[in-house]
């Protein structure tokens, strides 16, 4: 069970990081430091558990690996980061003078919400102690998503730094597999961090809930759907890329 009180903690924390953050973007305006924070948020999350747990021996790891997930993402987006991203810049032209305060709930506040049910394995992992051989294999599996999904990353900023790659489609490396790997990775990382996490009894079996929407958004919200939205026709080779090419689980190109 997830003690009331710290769940209530670990969502204010993370509300109050995105306000803050809301804040700032009221000055810049740019409203895309949004998903700048969106990794700080769970580091936030973990150590907050860390500080209310009796078991150092689970939720100090757990800290340390959701930490460096977040710091890698949080350092991947900054780096790429050039202005207000496209679709913030759309809601704010369509929203108008409410845009600041739209943002606030609708963007920052969202967020919030949501790294918190994604948090929830290690929320609920506070004071119970878990099996080791199990913890150590989930952990594995996460560091092999986080992993996976930073070579991702590398591998599509070396592409897009290459001028001959403009207008091209990268399907090399991890890409020949999946049009998303980098996705992928991340969902690998929360799936990891769960199944280790509940098969060692370490937290309930019921916080699936976490990366079940993690996976979601990622294919049906922000990640896969979104990008592919508009992808194709700036890039003439990605239907025939989107024909031999899982969308997301990796696998085999088709001949």
């Amino acid at each position: 069970m997830i003690h009331p009180a710290l769940l209530l903690v670990a969502l204010g924390a993370a509300l109050a990081l995105m306000t803050v953050t809301w804040a700032l973007s009221l000055v810049v305006r740019d409203a895309s430091i949004a998903d700048i924070a969106w990794g700080p948020v769970f580091a936030l999350i973990a150590w907050l558990s860390v500080l209310e747990s009796d078991s150092l021996g689970v939720s100090l790891p757990v800290a340390i690996l959701v930490s460096a997930w977040a710091a890698r993402l949080a350092l991947h987006i900054a780096l790429r980061h050039k202005g207000e991203d496209p679709r913030y810049a759309a809601m704010r032209k369509r929203r108008g003078a409410a845009f600041p305060i739209w943002s606030l709930a609708s963007v920052f506040w969202l967020q919030a919400v949501l790294a918190t049910v994604v948090a929830l394995p290690v929320i609920a992992a506070t004071g119970r102690a878990g099996s080791s051989i199990p913890l150590i294999a989930g952990f594995a599996i996460a560091a092999a998503g986080l992993a996976f999904e930073a070579v991702a990353d590398i591998q599509l900023t070396r592409f897009r730094g290459d001028p001959a790659g403009a207008g091209q489609v990268l399907d090399t490396g991890l890409w020949r597999y999946s049009r998303h790997p980098n996705y992928f990775g991340e969902s690998v990382f929360w799936w990891g961090m769960w199944l280790g996490l509940a098969a060692s009894g370490a937290t309930p079996v019921w916080t699936v809930i976490g990366p079940v929407l993690i996976t979601g958004l990622l294919i049906r919200v922000s990640g896969v759907t979104l990008l592919e939205r508009s992808i194709t026709s700036r890039r003439p080779g990605y239907a025939d890329y989107v024909q031999r090419t899982s969308a997301f689980v990796p696998r085999r190109p088709n001949p």
